[in-house]
């Protein structure tokens, strides 16, 4: 049977971040879905093709990468998709009752789930979206902050 991750977010944008965590779980899965979650509700500061975009640029030399939208519970897009493991990046002890808590949730919905946790590199431990769109919403330099593929579709 295929190993199959999702890696849930809105990736809006894409970090180094993101980017380490999944480099970093390649090894451990036959294919690693990056799923991006589409809120209605949400106003976001890339547009969705954008963001898909992006992703693509940054993991276009992997063939264990894919990467598709969902709307609804992550829990039901993995029984969707055949997905048996959730991979999340913790930074802080903060995201890891957060993530523990929804790991639960989501093993009492659905048994045969697995969440992964995968530590955040040191250097990235500050980061996050919301930083990189304050930043880029003030004209600031993002480029130590996203991946070097996905910078041309910033602009």
């Amino acid at each position: 049977m295929e190993k199959i991750a999702i890696f849930p977010g809105s990736f809006d944008p894409i970090t180094c971040g993101h980017a380490s965590i999944i480099k970093r779980a390649i090894p451990l899965f036959d294919k690693i879905i990056i799923a991006i979650g589409v809120n209605a509700l949400k106003s976001n500061y890339f547009d969705l093709e954008k963001r898909i975009k992006m992703i693509e640029a940054v993991f276009a030399d992997s063939d264990k990468i894919e990467v598709q939208s969902y709307t609804g519970l992550t829990i039901d897009f993995c029984k969707k998709v055949n997905a048996k493991f959730l991979l999340r990046g913790l930074r802080t002890s903060a995201d890891f009752e957060f993530e523990r808590s929804i790991g639960q949730i989501n093993k009492q919905m659905n048994s045969e789930i697995e969440t992964v946790f995968l530590l955040t590199q040191p250097e990235h431990t500050a980061l996050n979206s919301s930083i990189v769109r304050d930043i880029l919403r003030n004209n600031g330099d993002v480029s130590q902050f996203i991946p070097a593929e996905a910078l041309p579709f910033l602009k």
